[in-house]
């Protein structure tokens, strides 16, 4: 391969959207960004290496995930959500996973239980390694197998929508060593109860698997750690 190709091919990666987005996300996500920051182009371009181009479309796409908002004469900001908002969204998330796992025949299919404990022990794994990334896409990885058993590809596209709003919310405790321990031992009950037959337990569960983000989010919102504010440029 020649230089001009190997060149070529940086370029092509460091402008890569797919990967500018995933950069951006990341630093939101996982705190490096915090809510209310505004987010300049010119600043994007200098921590990310990348055009003015691909900057404007990875913000389109996060605002597209709900993750950033663009207001006019304001400009991009980090999505603040208020606590109404916050308990707002989350009602609808519990709607839609309670619905989700009761629809899930019982006794599961032994496939579906092989599925979910080999990503379970890559989530373990990345939990151990402390790999946030990591983390947050295998356990991504095993809710969407789980409620795509339900059976209804409406309602998992709708759950993931949501997924995707409770990020910023959600996202901190990955590194919150009692809500990953406490995240790995609800995963294992959901194997073992997709082995039995109370799709209320389950349901139940899947509801109070995500409590602990909701309550540390309002709870930082209520003593002032998130709140509207500006940043520093990256």
């Amino acid at each position: 391969m020649s230089d001009t190709h190997t060149a070529d091919a940086m370029t092509v990666r460091r402008d890569d959207p797919d990967d500018i987005v995933a950069r951006l996300e990341e630093d939101i996500i996982f705190g490096r960004l915090a809510p209310g920051a505004r987010l300049t182009e010119d600043a994007l371009m200098s921590a990310y290496g990348t055009s003015r181009h691909f900057v404007r479309q990875a913000l389109v796409d996060a605002e597209r995930r709900g993750i950033v908002r663009r207001e006019k004469n304001v400009g991009a900001t980090v999505r603040f959500y208020s606590a109404e908002e916050v308990r707002q969204i989350y009602e609808v998330r519990e709607m839609l996973t309670r619905q989700a796992a009761l629809m899930i025949p019982l006794p599961a299919p032994q496939n579906l239980t092989d599925e979910l404990s080999a990503l379970q022990r890559q989530y373990c794994a990345r939990a151990d390694l402390q790999d946030l990334r990591g983390i947050h896409e295998t356990n991504d990885a095993f809710h969407l197998a789980l409620f795509s058993a339900c059976g209804n590809p409406y309602l998992v596209r709708s759950l993931q929508d949501y997924m995707n709003l409770t990020l910023p919310m959600r996202a901190k405790n990955l590194a919150d060593s009692d809500g990953l321990a406490q995240s790995r031992r609800q995963h294992e009950l959901m194997i073992e109860l997709l082995k039995g037959r109370d799709s209320w337990a389950l349901a139940q569960l899947c509801v109070d698997h995500m409590q602990f983000s909701k309550k540390d989010y309002l709870a930082r919102i209520a003593g002032g750690e998130v709140e509207r504010r500006d940043a520093p440029n990256k």
